[in-house]
C-alpha cells in the first residue's frame, strides 16, 4: 500500500530555498511531451523561479511520499498594474481586468511526477495552495486539447472556468485562461 502522500506549505522567504528540494521533480515532469524541456528550458526555469519567489503571496506546496518530492505547485498575487490580462485575446470588461495587488491570486505552476498521477495529488496540492488565500479569485494557464485534457478537466471539476485564449509571448503556445471565483466555489455570493 503506498504511503499517504504529505503537503508542505512555505511562504515570505521560505520558497526561495526550496528550490533544490522541487527542481529534479521539475525536470522529470517537464522533460516530457509536450514540454520537452531541456537543460537550457531548466535554466529559465530557475531563473523566473527565484523572481517568482520575491513577489507579495508567494507560496510553494510540496507534496511528499516518505520524503521524497511527488509534486509542486506555486503562485503569487497578481500585482496592480500586471499585464496577465493583456496577454487574453477575448476582450474582458475593464472591471475584470482591474488588480490592486490582493483581487488575484495566480498558479503558475501545478505539477505532479507521472507515478502518482490520477491519485489525488494535484488536488491536494490544489487544496493546500488556496487554503486560508483571502483572495477574490485565482487565474491560471492550461495548454489546450489534447496535450492537456487531464489538467483542464480537473480544472473545470475544481470550479475554474474558461474566460478566453492567453499567448504571453512570442514564442508561446497558445494557454487556455482559467478563473476560479473564490466567492463561488466557497458557497457564497459571486464577487461582482
Amino acid at each position: 500500500m503506498p504511503a499517504e502522500v504529505t503537503y508542505e506549505r512555505y511562504e515570505g522567504q521560505e520558497p526561495a530555498v526550496q528550490l533544490d528540494a522541487f527542481l529534479p521533480a521539475y525536470e522529470e515532469v517537464y522533460a516530457e511531451p509536450p514540454y520537452n524541456e531541456g537543460p537550457s528550458d531548466v535554466a529559465q526555469f530557475i531563473d523566473h523561479y527565484l523572481l517568482h519567489a520575491q513577489r507579495p503571496g508567494m507560496r510553494l506546496i510540496l507534496a511528499r511520499e516518505r520524503g521524497e518530492v511527488v509534486g509542486f505547485a506555486y503562485g503569487y498575487f497578481l500585482p496592480a498594474g500586471t499585464g496577465w490580462w493583456d496577454n487574453v485575446e477575448q476582450a474582458l470588461a475593464d472591471d475584470f481586468k482591474r488588480e490592486d495587488g490582493a483581487r488575484t491570486w495566480v498558479i503558475l505552476e501545478l505539477a505532479v511526477r507521472k507515478p502518482w498521477r490520477r491519485r489525488g495529488v494535484a488536488a491536494g496540492l490544489h487544496a493546500a495552495l488556496l487554503e486560508g488565500l483571502a483572495v477574490e479569485r485565482v487565474t491560471l494557464t492550461v495548454r489546450p486539447e489534447p496535450e492537456a485534457a487531464p489538467a483542464r478537466s480537473a480544472y473545470a471539476a475544481w470550479g475554474y472556468r474558461e474566460v478566453g485564449v492567453s499567448h504571453p509571448w512570442e514564442e508561446a503556445p497558445f494557454y487556455r485562461a482559467m478563473v476560479l471565483d473564490l466567492a463561488t466555489a466557497r458557497g457564497g455570493v459571486p464577487a461582482p
